[in-house]
């Protein structure tokens, strides 16, 4: 979307880390009228960044969130308030006890590499080095990142708050927000007990008190908070002395859920471990009932110490740390911190009333590289720095926005904060929330189920267990062998041999309707659609400055009517955006109508086999040719049909209302038996569609790529008079630096993940995005960011896998099929 004016009118609720980092940004970039109002008294306000312990970790399974801590170690060293520093470049350390922990330093070693931090493993030896206090007999190897550290959160709010102000930003501590008033869909005001203050924005930064914020628009904000134990020692005697507040690195025992920093002769230690302590928005103290001081009890964002909680952590650190033994703890406080359903902040625009944003869900370690991804959405309409797909608000579906999951899955993340967790890693409670009609049917064949976006998604079937026995399948490592089995292989080889059966109801459908449809497809994306009904169009959704919003399938299903096969509730979201904000009232509708339809994906070389008996409709190659729709009745099931396979093979999606859903499944099954038809799983359909190259949004393409550095610039018709994007495209058409590029795994018995680094002798130059094994070829398949220079093909490199080095291959793509015989046949 479009940024505003300068003299826009911005009203940030909260004045702790994030706001006073919003107010710098915002002013920075020539926006002056700019108001900050919070409950409490400035610099130190009384909610999470008032207690914060300020440990700036950059290491992350979240690229995206790696880049916002970057981004706040960098601004935050360089600021000051009065000659004293607001972050102490300490340095991190992450320690293992444990092999299991080892390895996982590894893994964390290779996501900072991937994103360009400097870090190394250290033997024990040398850990206990860097950490003397250490018990060297308990330490197996070591984590260390020199550019972590300390912020010193309240002074790095008093800080850019002071700057903002003297750019002409307004700061009102001691204003209790009362409501928000809102006119004909649009924010026009904050109300406070000193009065209403006029605003065009406003931007919810109010932390722990964000739901209690967000409903007064209506908004139901996904987030808990949580208290977290804190505890200082008394003097430490091996610290006697200490002249500075830190010379130590901050240093994380995920194996106890624990971390330490140091604070002159003491110790601070912070404990996870204890049980999910969940305080509700509405029921926290307003700090304007609380004294002017940053002295942590005085705050309502802390509560009392439980020490029955702490005893555990605390007998760990004696034996941990055996220069523990000699003090005690002093005191400490049940401090609280913002949790989400998937761990990632809230960022991003109310769906339903223009002018009300929210940054919430969002600690120091992240804070001033969010304050600067809101001002550039404000500012400019669209995010350069950084790729906040997965941070956006409005990524929840319905369900997730319910009370009991909000709180279950936050609790969760919480007790699993330092846990190590496998990609695949399956929620345990909650389930099942949403089941395709086929479900019944899945059950009965041995389904392994994994979650989607709430969907029950069967990954293999039991049932296949039989087609293992003949075939050659290479084990993975014990890590990549989890949430695995060979049947993933027998069904990847079979759908390639013969034919299968995929549930693809947890793919988001999209109905756009009306006279004014075409037109407003057209100005949205890439390719036309506006070509004869039955046909299909593979596209893209972009923003202003031609980064990859989304991919999509549009069908034309009538001269009026199109399914668009979407990602996820975003995309829906974004259209709905446009069509509130362009001239299309009355003439176009948006529905979801994933709920209450099903599909399955029919899909192997028998597949036409199996189809053209149970209908009418002609289904040859000529009669429904390669993305093209028709709709007939399969049996008496009434089906839409589209022409298309993202596994690389003839076949069609298959779909039909959820009443009918059991009904399509038996009518193939019972048909397919003669030809060997087979049910098949996600961990089949990864595979084979590595083997075609096909790109997954959210995971090869998000927001920060564009259509040609990508590999689907087939899906740009640039002759088109006008989409969203286009002339952002001309430009950076011309200027691809980087492309996604298909690797391929030297040694047959080599597996990898993904978001591991890649290296060009001992340079690391990539990262990858998916990976999987291929069954047909006999390789493990990765598919990498590259430099151009290092993306032709032919050229060797190697993926950095925990300790190992893997060579791989920069390899032509498709791998499988490259004159798409199979799949147009």
């Amino acid at each position: 979307m479009t940024g505003q004016a300068l003299d826009t009118r911005v009203v940030i609720i909260g004045a702790g880390v994030v706001g006073a980092a919003l107010a710098d940004e915002l002013t920075a970039r020539g926006w002056t009228h700019v108001t900050v109002v919070d409950q409490g008294e400035l610099p130190a306000p009384g909610g999470s960044s008032s207690h914060a312990p300020g440990l700036v970790f950059q290491a992350n399974g979240s690229r995206t969130m790696t880049q916002l801590a970057r981004y706040t170690v960098q601004k935050l060293g360089g600021l000051e308030v009065d000659g004293e520093p607001c972050f102490l470049p300490v340095g991190g350390l992450e320690i293992a006890t444990t092999p299991e922990r080892e390895r996982e330093l590894w893994r964390r070693h290779g996501w900072l590499t991937a994103a360009g931090i400097d870090s190394r493993i250290l033997s024990a030896d040398e850990t206990v080095e860097t950490y003397p206090l250490l018990d060297r007999a308990r330490v197996r190897a070591g984590l260390l990142i020199p550019t972590d550290g300390l912020a010193k959160a309240v002074r790095a709010v008093d800080a850019q708050t002071r700057q903002a102000a003297a750019r002409g930003a307004v700061l009102l501590p001691r204003h209790e927000v009362l409501d928000i008033t809102v006119t004909d869909g649009r924010v026009t005001g904050v109300v406070t007990d000193h009065g209403e203050l006029p605003a065009d924005v406003v931007v919810c930064c109010a932390g722990i008190w964000g739901p209690k914020v967000a409903a007064m628009v209506g908004m139901t904000l996904p987030l808990v908070p949580l208290a977290h134990q804190l505890a200082r020692t008394g003097a430490v005697p091996a610290l006697a002395g200490a002249r500075q507040e830190a010379t130590l690195p901050i240093l994380r025992h995920q194996d106890h859920d624990l971390y330490y920093r140091q604070d002159g002769e003491q110790l601070v230690i912070g404990y996870y471990g204890h049980r999910a302590m969940p305080v509700r928005a509405e029921d926290i103290a307003s700090p304007s009932n609380y004294p002017a001081s940053s002295n942590a009890p005085a705050m309502p964002s802390v509560l009392d110490f439980t020490p029955e909680d702490f005893a555990p952590a605390w007998a760990e650190t004696q034996a941990l740390l055996p220069a523990a033994r000699d003090t005690s703890v002093a005191d400490g406080f049940n401090g609280l911190f913002s949790f989400t359903t998937d761990n990632m902040p809230l960022i991003g625009e109310s769906p339903t009333v223009q002018g009300f944003w929210v940054a919430e869900a969002v600690w120091v370690t992240h804070s001033a590289g969010v304050g600067r991804a809101v001002a550039e959405l404000l500012v400019d309409g669209v995010c350069s720095s950084f790729d906040l797909h997965e941070c956006d608000v409005n990524r929840f579906v319905e369900h997730q926005l319910s009370p009991d999951y909000v709180m279950a899955r936050s609790c969760r993340n919480f007790d699993e904060v330092y846990d190590i967790l496998h990609p695949l890693e399956p929620a345990v409670d909650l389930r099942p929330i949403r089941l395709s009609p086929f479900h019944a049917r899945q059950q009965e064949l041995g389904g392994y189920f994994l979650e989607a976006t709430g969907w029950e998604r069967p990954h293999w079937y039991e049932a296949n267990a039989g087609l293992v026995e003949g075939r050659t399948i290479p084990t993975p490592d014990p890590w990549a062998a989890q949430h695995w089995s060979p049947i993933v292989a027998a069904e990847a080889q079979v759908t390639r041999e013969r034919v299968a059966m995929y549930d693809m109801t947890a793919l988001m459908r999209l109905e756009v309707s009306g006279p004014g449809a075409v037109d407003f497809l057209q100005h949205l994306v890439t390719g036309n659609v506006g070509k004869s009904v039955g046909s299909v169009t593979y596209c893209l959704l972009l923003d202003e400055d031609g980064g990859i919003r989304s991919d999509v399938t549009v069908a034309r299903l009538a001269p009026d009517v199109f399914q668009v096969g979407a990602n996820g509730h975003l995309d829906l979201d974004w259209l709905r955006r446009r069509l509130a904000a362009g001239n299309w009232a009355g003439s176009v509708q948006v529905r979801d109508t994933t709920p209450g339809t099903c599909c399955i994906g029919l899909w192997g070389p028998r597949a036409r086999d199996v189809l053209a008996p149970l209908t009418d409709a002609d289904v040859s190659k000529d009669g429904l040719k390669y993305f093209r729709a028709k709709q007939f009745h399969v049996g008496t099931v009434p089906v839409t049909a589209l022409r298309m396979s993202y596994v690389g093979e003839l076949g069609w999606e298959l779909y039909t209302s959820a009443e009918h859903g059991a009904a399509l499944w038996d009518t193939l099954w019972n048909a397919g038996q003669e030809h060997g038809i087979i049910a098949a799983g996600r961990g089949a359909f990864n595979s084979l569609r590595l083997e075609k190259g096909y790109r997954s949004f959210g995971t090869d393409m998000t927001f920060e790529h564009d259509p040609y550095e990508t590999g689907v610039g087939f899906a740009v018709r640039l002759e088109k008079d006008d989409f969203v994007g286009r002339e952002a495209l001309l430009k950076r058409k011309e200027n691809v630096g980087r492309v996604l590029s298909c690797l391929t795994l030297t040694d047959a018995a080599d597996h990898v993940l993904g978001k591991e680094p890649v290296f060009a002798g001992d340079r690391t130059v990539g990262y990858v995005t998916s990976a999987a094994y291929g069954y047909t070829i006999n390789r493990g398949i990765a598919y990498a960011w590259l430099p151009v220079e290092h993306a032709a093909v032919g050229t060797e490199l190697t993926i950095r896998y925990f300790d190992r080095d893997i060579p791989a291959l920069v390899s032509a793509e498709p791998l499988v099929d490259p004159e798409m015989k199979r799949i147009r046949s």
